[in-house]
């Protein structure tokens, strides 16, 4: 290898490493150092979160308390010689009942951080009481799995990699300059007893040659194993020698050079929602939201990226009421369907193995998020202990799209001449994770109406795989191939999307139960009526986990409802809530396929589980590497009672993705949702006084000459 290329290679690391704080922010399948977006972030220091103090027991930790753990740990007998590797570092959460117990004003429950770290190639699971100043539980693991990635095992990868020969020989025979090199690690999954009890990542490469986009460059065929704790190169395949490099060609996608794209140019005029009055919103103590008829507290986390909790609704009399204590996004499941030696690992686990928060970048003002948005950063620790702030990692924003919240218009034939028409208002707050290729949107979009609607959009990059295959007509078996020809000598692979939700659903207290209410044919007897059949409502109440297994079925359909069965509604139904899911998508894969067993949870779309403060990611607390044995599935088989008690909903919203031309070079955002209706819980409809707006409500805006 040249010096130059070295010397660029250590000026990058330090730059990323300048940049992120020495964060766990783990890139994604691809880590790029190079990227001129990431160099040009701004840097925030952790300096005006200084004296941020805990106000509410799910508050994130702060940097006053992260310091103080880092502290706890060096001083902890077996770290003492050696600071472990900290690849999480979040809050303990007080029990639920503390937390439904506390009021504004008193004491916080204890706060106690969890910790997960590695030294020596072992994992370290601890509890730190910050009011003791102690570790309080301490856990070397002894089963399958790793925590997240670190930015630190990555760019150790990396390190490795780059000194090694055989792997510069292949690189130099690929034609590729040194200084065009992109390179970065990606999880490996789970395949067998050959990679297990060792940290390893896999690496492959590309090519950045003029242009920002190296994704649709692929150096197809080449893959590294390296052990992150051994500092080795374990094996190398290099099987695509005869695969060429696809040109840079089109795969720009910046602003500044647009103008490649002179015959696609959808331009609009700027426009914006415009608030004379400012926001209906507020944001307390910084995590407390109030907007119309609903309070929640939110924060900010470096597995979940993104907790709603303690979402209240005020009813007609004006008492709020519990909706959900707690709901995230507990894994990203995203599997690509190529058994190539290249492809076959391409099985992510995105919130365990990399963490939807450590993924989030700061979002862009009028463009991810729109005037008037309140933005809150996220606190989090790095491998060595120390704070880092990720700024403008949510964004909270009101939302007018012209839709309609309710409407009836009377044909004046009867004699009326009515026409009522309410505008639909919505509260969105937003996060994105930059997972290396792929940016996935999350929102939570609060209703006046009570609804709350969960979506998620998908863009980004497209990881593609070379071929030596410019145009279909080329191609002599076009069956054998594992995705669509989306360029010249590019192939977009086949893969899914599973983004899977822990729902703790606590509908007027925490004790609810699930039931499904089926749509049932009847068929009418003889005489009875012209009509030969009809649907009926039967509802089923589930009485243990196995009756809450449901896989969705477009001809048997179903609502599926969480109701509380001691409170109940003017007119003597119980009050709940019931998912409505939205366009989705379930997982094809064989149950015993390893990826499949690891996110198991794909294997039916709704679960409902007894609140377990243990049983939280739905891939296990340590995903990376692991075997599938602590998953939904495995606490789940134990086939617990669920009826009238504190329950947990977990839902999986899925796509299937089929690449298409459209999706190159960048891909345009598609997205799907589901959502939580209330089902007799409000005696009437909760927006029926929601006033309208008319034209003195509103600025008059005029367009600036030209």
């Amino acid at each position: 290898m040249d010096t130059p290329y070295f010397i660029r290679f250590f000026i990058i690391i330090s730059i990323a490493f300048f940049i992120f704080g020495c964060s766990t922010s783990p890139a994604h399948r691809i880590t790029s150092l190079r990227s001129s977006s990431v160099i040009n972030t701004p840097v925030h220091s952790s300096s005006h979160h200084l004296t941020d103090t805990p106000l509410h027991p799910l508050d994130p930790l702060t940097v006053p308390e992260i310091n103080k753990i880092r502290s706890i740990l060096s001083a902890f007998e077996p770290f003492s010689s050696s600071f472990p590797s900290i690849n999480t570092l979040s809050l303990d959460e007080p029990d639920k009942s503390q937390v439904l117990g506390w009021k504004p004003g008193e004491q916080l429950p204890p706060r106690r951080a969890s910790v997960e770290s590695v030294l020596d190639g072992q994992t370290h699971l601890l509890t730190v009481d910050l009011d003791l100043g102690v570790v309080t539980r301490h856990v070397v693991s002894i089963g399958s799995g790793y925590p997240m990635l670190t930015t630190e095992d990555q760019t150790t990868a990396l390190e490795v990699l780059y000194s090694d020969l055989e792997f510069n020989k292949s690189i130099l025979a690929r034609g590729v300059d040194f200084n065009d090199l992109v390179c970065g690690s990606s999880s490996p999954g789970w395949y067998g007893a050959d990679e297990e009890c060792k940290r390893i990542v896999k690496v492959q490469c590309f090519s950045g040659q003029n242009t920002p986009n190296y994704y649709m460059r692929p150096i197809e065929g080449l893959t590294a194993t390296v052990d992150v704790d051994k500092r080795e190169v374990v094996k190398i395949t290099d099987t695509g020698r005869s695969i060429p490099i696809p040109k840079e060609t089109n795969t720009d996608y910046l602003y500044s050079t647009r103008s490649q794209f002179p015959d696609v140019n959808p331009e609009t005029n700027p426009m914006s929602m415009e608030q004379p009055k400012g926001p209906s919103f507020t944001v307390e103590n910084g995590h407390i939201v109030k907007w119309a008829n609903w309070v929640f507290h939110i924060r900010p986390d470096i597995r979940a990226g993104m907790i709603i909790s303690q979402a209240v609704i005020r009813a007609e009399n004006g008492e709020y009421r519990s909706v959900m204590y707690k709901g995230f996004a507990s894994e990203v499941f995203v599997p690509y369907m190529d058994p190539d030696e290249a492809w076959y690992f391409k099985t992510y686990m995105d919130a365990g193995e990399y963490g939807l928060g450590a993924t989030a970048m700061a979002l862009l003002e009028l463009n991810d998020c729109p005037r008037y948005s309140y933005y809150m950063d996220g606190v989090f620790a790095s491998a060595d202990g120390r704070p880092f702030i990720r700024p403008n990692m949510i964004c909270i924003f009101e939302r007018y799209a012209g839709d309609i919240g309710w409407r009836h218009s009377e044909i004046p034939v009867m004699g009326f001449d009515i026409r009522e028409s309410r505008p639909k208002v919505t509260l969105v707050a937003r996060m994105v994770a930059s997972v290396g290729n792929y940016d996935y949107i999350f929102d939570w979009e609060f209703q006046t109406d009570g609804v709350i609607r969960i979506k998620v959009g998908l863009s980004g990059m497209l990881l593609v795989k070379g071929t030596p295959y410019e145009n279909i007509y080329n191609i002599s078996n076009i069956e054998d191939m594992t995705g669509t020809l989306v360029s010249e000598n590019v192939i977009g692979v086949v893969h899914d999307h599973h983004i899977s939700y822990h729902l703790d659903m606590d509908i007027d207290g925490p004790n609810n139960s699930f039931a499904e209410v089926n749509l049932v044919k009847e068929e009418t007897s003889l005489g009875q009526s012209p009509r030969k059949s009809y649907l009926k409502a039967k509802r089923k109440v589930a009485k243990t986990e196995n009756d809450a297994k449901i896989k969705l079925k477009l001809y048997d359909p179903s609502e599926f409802h969480v109701f509380n069965p001691t409170r109940r509604s003017r007119l003597g139904n119980p009050t709940g809530y019931m998912i409505i899911p939205g366009g989705t998508a379930a997982s094809l894969l064989d149950h015993d396929d390893p990826p499949q067993i690891r996110a198991a949870v794909t294997n039916n779309q709704i679960w409902v589980t007894p609140h377990n403060k243990s049983e939280v990611w739905a891939g296990g607390l340590l995903t990376s590497q692991s075997k599938g044995e602590d998953t939904l599935a495995v606490w789940s088989a134990r086939d617990r009672e669920i009826e009238n008690k504190d329950i947990v909903l977990w839902y999986t919203l899925g796509f299937h993705h089929i690449p298409c031309q459209e999706d190159f070079p960048v891909m345009p955002t598609v997205s799907s949702s589901f959502e939580l209706k209330p089902v007799n819980f409000f005696d009437r409809n909760p927006i029926l006084n929601a006033k309208p707006t008319f034209q003195e409500d509103l600025p008059r805006c005029f367009a600036a000459s030209s």
